[in-house]
C-alpha cells in the first residue's frame, strides 16, 4: 500500500493539472461577484504555495483578495483559523460571509468559524452529508450563489 500511495503521489506531481479545469458555471459566478464589487477568496486545504499555483493556473483571469493554503499560521480546516483570519484581514465580520464548499470539512469550517455555510452540491459530497455538517444554504449550480447576494 505504501509503495502504491508513492507511485500515486509521483505521478500527481507530474501530472496535476492535466485533466483539472473549472467547474461549469465557476468563471461565470466570479464574474458576477466581481462585478457586483464583493470579495473573492480561496481557503485550500493544500500547501499555501500549491493553492496559490491551482488559482493562478485555473482562475488567473481573477484578482483575488486572498488566497490561502495551509501554512504556519494557517491550521487545516476544520480548524475555524484559517477562515477568521481571512474574515479579518478582509475587515468582514463573520457572519456577513458566505462560506462556499463541497466538503462536511468545509461545513464544519464554516459552522466553527460563524460564516453561513453554503454546501456546493456539484463536488465532492452530497447534500444530505453537507446539511448534515452544517450547511445552512445548498445550491446546486454555481450561478445561483447570485440570488443569495441579491
Amino acid at each position: 500500500a505504501a509503495k502504491m500511495l508513492a507511485a500515486m503521489r509521483k505521478q500527481y506531481a507530474v501530472r496535476w493539472a492535466d485533466k483539472t479545469k473549472p467547474y461549469d458555471g465557476i468563471c461565470e459566478m466570479l464574474t458576477a461577484l466581481v462585478e457586483n464589487g464583493l470579495k473573492i477568496t480561496v481557503l485550500s486545504n493544500k500547501p499555501d504555495d500549491f493553492t496559490k499555483l491551482c488559482v493562478e493556473r485555473f482562475l488567473g483571469d481573477y484578482d483575488f483578495d486572498i488566497i490561502q493554503g495551509v501554512a504556519e499560521d494557517c491550521p487545516a480546516k476544520p480548524d475555524p483559523r484559517g477562515a477568521k483570519n481571512i474574515s479579518q484581514k478582509l475587515g468582514l465580520a463573520v457572519e456577513n460571509i458566505l462560506y462556499l464548499g463541497d466538503t462536511n470539512t468545509d461545513m464544519l469550517t464554516a459552522k466553527a468559524a460563524g460564516m453561513h455555510a453554503v454546501g456546493v452540491t456539484w463536488g465532492f459530497r452530497s447534500a444530505e452529508e453537507l446539511k448534515a455538517n452544517g450547511a445552512r444554504t445548498l445550491i446546486d449550480h454555481p450561478l445561483e450563489l447570485l440570488e443569495l447576494i441579491r
